[in-house]
């Protein structure tokens, strides 16, 4: 099974995701949004699966510095517009695990999940 973590490299909530995951020894491969971009299927199944107002980080830098406009009446579809242009919208870190998938980064919800999908590769 493969794990992938979705993020930006230099966001803090993503380097402490990382640093989970390298210290229980999890496997896995970093999808960085500013050199890889973002796949709309992707990011419209992220949405579908957990909202789009849960996928949309406005509380981030780039979300505020927006013009009201672009900010006012959002709705599925303008949200995923804004997310593709500019995917530092997007809330971080996604963890897609087989088919499990978790956003924003909890160590017990990250302890939860890999105990869940067997032994813990750690001696």
């Amino acid at each position: 099974m493969t794990t992938t973590l979705f993020g930006i490299r230099n966001c803090d909530t993503v380097k402490k995701a990382r640093a989970w995951l390298d210290s229980h020894a999890v496997a896995y491969v970093f999808h960085d949004f500013k050199t890889d971009g973002v796949d709309p299927d992707r990011l419209r199944d992220w949405c579908d699966a957990f909202g789009w107002e849960t996928v949309l980080n406005r509380s981030g830098t780039t979300f505020r510095k927006l013009p009201d406009a672009d900010r006012r009446d959002l709705d599925p579809r303008k949200a995923l517009t804004l997310m593709l242009a500019q995917p530092s919208m997007i809330r971080r870190p996604v963890l897609e695990s087989g088919t499990r998938r978790l956003i924003g980064f909890k160590p017990d919800q990250y302890a939860d999940l890999f105990s869940a999908v067997g032994p813990s590769p750690i001696g």
